[in-house]
């Protein structure tokens, strides 16, 4: 088993990760979806928040090894930023979506230096766009973003494209094509429905559970 799949096996162990094509979820953003992700939920399994934290570890330590510090995105990517940052002995700091309201309004919490290398936490990739203003926070404090690592990305054409775009590499444990692969050899998801899944990311603005 790849470790792409061990991840995904992981979060659907956990339900950290529900498919449900036939009864989709809402998201905040309006949109029709057969999967719902709360990597949230990983942190309450303590063998499998280990075993995240350990392959977090080892993308860090070889896709991105001259990383001076660790940021987390508030609030999800701050848990695995910091577990992460404590097991490779590196420094964190973490970003708020907006600067505080009051005392020094920091936007950016943590200490670091103009210059030094940054490698971005987060717990989960959809378009990318609010992963990228934190990217925009950071590089505006003149530091260097070297990559972003999440635990799952669903993917999406627009995310591939902006973080291009932003000239950003970023790496996931898993993502959405290996869930779905997985799910099928499990019994989870029919054929059928894997058409279902699989048409849904080409465009999740406009898909009907129906068609």
């Amino acid at each position: 088993m790849t470790n792409e799949k061990a991840v995904a096996e992981k979060l659907l162990q956990i339900n950290a990760i529900k498919l449900s094509p036939q009864q989709p979820f809402t998201w905040a953003s309006g949109w029709k979806s057969p999967i719902y992700c709360d990597n949230r939920r990983v942190l309450s399994f303590p063998f499998v928040r280990d075993f995240i934290k350990s392959e977090m570890c080892n993308v860090v330590f070889e896709q991105f090894p001259t990383a001076d510090v660790l940021v987390g995105v508030a609030t999800a990517g701050i848990p695995w930023g910091a577990m992460v940052a404590d097991q490779l002995k590196l420094p964190f700091i973490y970003v708020r979506p907006k600067p505080k309201e009051h005392g020094l309004g920091n936007q950016i919490e943590g200490f670091y230096e103009k210059g030094q290398k940054v490698v971005v936490v987060e717990d989960l990739i959809s378009t990318g766009k609010s992963s990228l203003e934190v990217v925009e926070v950071l590089r505006k404090a003149e530091v260097e973003v070297v990559g972003m690592v999440s635990i799952f990305t669903y993917g999406f054409e627009v995310a591939t494209k902006a973080f291009a775009a932003a000239k950003l590499d970023y790496k996931s444990l898993t993502n959405y094509a290996t869930l779905i692969e997985l799910a099928v050899e499990k019994g989870i998801v029919t054929a059928e429905q894997q058409n279902t899944l699989l048409n849904w990311r080409q465009d999740p603005a406009n898909w009907d559970a129906n068609q």
